[in-house]
């Protein structure tokens, strides 16, 4: 039996909301246990510094360098995992010896696996010191350095779960966070992913641009519009779609793209359209035609996002994670719990089919308390 580890995972995706955390119980091959979950909202001010960093980052002259409001900004994260872990083991009543690891993704502030560079903020040695708890961070770097895409980084835990469920047929497990990302499963040798376009980056900057709201609540804005499918036909002609996988985002990659002036009703239905759409659009792009689809991430709470991506993979089966018991907030969380574990083990966290790199690969750093 190989050694079950516990791992607290930490989560700060691209919609920039907050701190997703989970434990999980896992060999770094299957998972044993799902543990309690919890959630550290960003403040409004905590926001607004990292949208600043978002902006400031495109300049970055090298991974390392901190300059300006990165600096704040990278402080203001690492503080904030901090605050996140201290609350959740105390609710949770755990103590420092009852977790084996902690996996910190940090804040992507910059993604170019073209010039090697992918850029996560967050002081992992200051978070080790103040949880009192290994933690493991960095974990693209060695993937981009091997000439890989560095993203997306969730499959072998997709793998992982879809296991569990013992389906005929190849499925494919998609991610709508800031960017959409896809992990195709068929059987225990077939693992296939890439980012797919945008997931809710472009509407969020848009819902906050129109109506000063962080996002589109269960789409409900979008419900009440009207798509412009021409916008969103032309949009599709992006180079990246016709790409073979693996491939991968910046979270602003799409950011040019501008809608004529439209009700905000019409511009989110158009933007929710134009992610379902590229989701779709990678069908083609795949060795076969899956049979269903598990919908999880912040996308997967857009009821009119999941009932677009229906009608365009229809006759597939599209659900979302939480129907089949998966956690759809803290998915990713969980997985660089699991990742942890599984870099800890030194299993490979990438492989040539999810990140074009050129031989499965581990990845990970040890920072110590």
């Amino acid at each position: 039996m190989a050694l079950i580890l516990t791992a607290i995972g930490l989560m700060s995706g691209t919609s920039l909301d907050g701190v997703d955390v989970a434990l999980i119980e896992t060999d770094g091959r299957r998972v044993k246990a799902f543990g309690p979950t919890g959630y550290r909202p960003y403040t409004q001010t905590e926001r607004g510094l990292l949208r600043q960093a978002l902006t400031e980052a495109v300049n970055l002259p090298q991974r390392d360098a901190r300059p300006g409001i990165l600096r704040e900004a990278e402080h203001a994260v690492t503080v904030a995992h901090a605050e996140a872990v201290a609350a959740f083991t105390a609710q949770n009543r755990l103590s420092r010896e009852d977790v084996d690891i902690v996996g910190f993704h940090g804040q992507t502030v910059l993604h170019r696996p073209a010039q090697k560079m992918t850029v996560q903020i967050g002081d992992a040695a200051a978070l080790a010191k103040a949880i009192h708890i290994p933690v493991m961070h960095d974990f693209r770097a060695a993937d981009v350095a091997a000439g890989g895409q560095g993203a997306p980084f969730v499959p072998v835990y997709h793998r992982a779960l879809a296991q569990s469920l013992e389906r005929e047929g190849p499925m494919v497990v998609v991610n709508i966070g800031g960017v959409s990302n896809i992990t195709y499963i068929d059987g225990a040798d077939t693992l296939i992913a890439c980012d797919t376009g945008p997931g809710n980056a472009l509407l969020d900057d848009y819902m906050y641009r129109t109506t000063g709201q962080a996002l589109d609540c269960e789409g409900r804005m979008a419900a009440q519009g009207v798509a412009d499918e021409a916008w969103v036909a032309r949009a599709l002609e992006h180079p990246f779609f016709a790409r073979p996988p693996p491939k991968s985002l910046d979270r602003n990659d799409f950011a040019s793209l501008a809608l004529r002036e439209m009700r905000p009703a019409d511009g989110a239905a158009t933007l929710t359209a134009f992610t379902a759409a590229a989701i779709a659009r990678i069908v083609a792009l795949l060795p076969k035609v899956p049979l269903s689809w598990v919908v999880v991430g912040g996308g997967a709470r857009n009821l009119t996002m999941v009932r677009m991506l229906r009608e365009r993979l229809a006759p597939a089966t599209v659900e979302a994670g939480d129907a089949l018991g998966w956690s759809t907030d803290a998915i990713e969380a969980q997985a660089f719990g699991f990742l942890a574990a599984r870099g800890l083990k030194g299993l490979p966290l990438s492989y040539p089919a999810t990140t074009g790199v050129p031989m499965p690969m581990t990845g990970g750093v040890i920072a110590r308390p």
